[in-house]
């Protein structure tokens, strides 16, 4: 006789639904399952009613989902969204050449100390290369290219509205792969630089209030954060 459990299995083998997958695209992501950067393929679906294994009736759509090439898990798409660790560290360290950029246009490039600062905090960040003259060319370009103020923005004002609106593109879109303390790094690597040629600056103040806004850092944090290390001795 043949048991109840031996009767469903046989159901299930009989009738069930199956997902048919198609692939529309394909990529480079951060897999949270793996850990790391693995390649991907967007997927969308249709549910299928399977009769002795023959697709007979649609039974909806499903996904879009990511599915990982090598674990073979499946993602919501907003995993997309994260950068890869290769796109994050270039993210990190456009960051940290705007912020000095940005820094160096308010304090001025006169100061010696300042540049070998700034140049050191830029290769620190990952980009061997920078040197202190070039830093400067850049500064002194983006100054000619300006030209006079004219923005109701004292941040703007002091750093020059182009760099004020690059301050911004780069910021913003990094800040919410960061944690707070990496934030915070961000922002003292550019109090770093306004320091070491003496006390900030009106506008040096103004523009690093700047950073740390873009960085969703809240005004309290970011002044406590500037004074904290305008007490450390460097």
């Amino acid at each position: 006789m043949r048991t109840a459990k031996g009767q469903s299995a046989t159901k299930l083998r009989i009738c069930g639904i199956r997902t048919v997958w198609d692939t529309v695209g394909d990529g480079e992501f951060f897999c949270p399952g793996c850990g790391g950067d693995r390649n991907y393929r967007r997927l969308t679906g249709r549910h299928r009613l399977m009769v002795l294994g023959l697709p007979l009736l649609s039974r909806g759509s499903a996904g879009p989902v990511v599915e990982c090439a090598a674990c073979r898990a499946h993602f919501a798409t907003d995993t997309l969204d994260r950068p890869t660790t290769t796109r994050f560290s270039a993210m990190l360290r456009e960051a940290v050449h705007t912020v000095t950029l940005a820094v160096l246009a308010a304090g001025g490039t006169t100061s010696r100390t300042v540049l070998e600062t700034a140049a050191a905090v830029v290769r620190d960040a990952g980009l061997d290369d920078c040197t202190q003259e070039q830093l400067f060319t850049i500064v002194e370009v983006l100054a000619a290219d300006t030209g006079p103020g004219g923005t109701s923005d004292p941040a703007a004002e002091a750093c020059g509205a182009a760099l004020a609106i690059e301050l911004h593109e780069v910021l913003e879109p990094l800040a919410p792969h960061l944690a707070v303390a990496g934030r915070e790094g961000v922002l003292l690597r550019g109090a770093r630089i306004a320091l070491a040629d003496g006390p900030y600056s009106q506008a040096e103040r103004e523009v690093l209030t700047m950073v740390g806004g873009a960085l969703q850092l809240c005004p309290a944090d970011t002044a406590e954060l500037l004074a904290a290390a305008a007490r450390t001795p460097s």
